[in-house]
């Protein structure tokens, strides 16, 4: 039997900046955040001007919440404190558990054209907040796509897709979090229903 949720509020995405200067739409995050648990922040960035982005996001500290970017356009490089390195390209996604703590940077690995993508912050559970910090780099290849019967595109990045007709695992397996997130591309009148936990 479907259930359906009651939706409590509509929010516009706030102009914000953050990092050096890179500008962006905060989704959510700041006030009323307690609301969205254990979803803590949702940025969007994009643009095509390099001025909006190039300054990067230099090192700085995270702690207690795991970090998911999600690059659609454009190349982003990661290092830590840990000696990880990693290139995150448009179709890729970066899946960062800073747990007990991490210090990275995100710099972008272009000096024009389009940068866009998310990141999301997910807050960890108490029993993982002081574990070992860690870190993914999914390659686009490695980033289940697929097509449903009503024609509508889906990139599965983390937690399992289910319509009743397809069933595909997604390219994180399995964050401390246990999110279902995924990128839907919808042909004008179609439909989906992913059956949810």
């Amino acid at each position: 039997m479907t259930q359906f949720r009651k939706v409590l509020s509509i929010q516009a995405g706030q102009p914000a900046s953050d990092g050096a200067g890179v500008k962006l739409t905060r989704v959510f995050g700041g006030r009323g955040v307690e609301q969205f648990d254990p979803f803590l922040m949702l940025d969007e960035f994009g643009s095509d001007v390099p001025d909006d982005y190039i300054a990067g996001f230099p090192p700085h500290p995270h702690r207690g919440f795991e970090t998911v970017t999600y690059m659609l356009e454009g190349r982003m490089r990661h290092e830590d404190h840990m000696g990880n390195v990693g290139l995150l390209q448009g179709g890729g996604v970066q899946w960062m558990t800073a747990a007990r703590g991490i210090i990275h940077s995100e710099m972008p690995e272009q000096e024009e054209g389009t940068m866009r993508g998310f990141q999301l912050w997910l807050n960890l559970p108490g029993k993982n907040k002081l574990n070992d910090a860690s870190y993914q780099d999914i390659q686009p290849e490695n980033v289940p796509r697929l097509t449903t019967e009503a024609g509508v595109q889906v990139v599965v990045l983390a937690g399992h897709f289910d319509d009743g007709q397809v069933r595909q695992a997604g390219a994180v397996q399995p964050p401390d979090t246990e999110p279902l997130y995924f990128d839907f591309d919808m042909p004008a009148g179609s439909r989906i229903s992913p059956r949810m936990p």
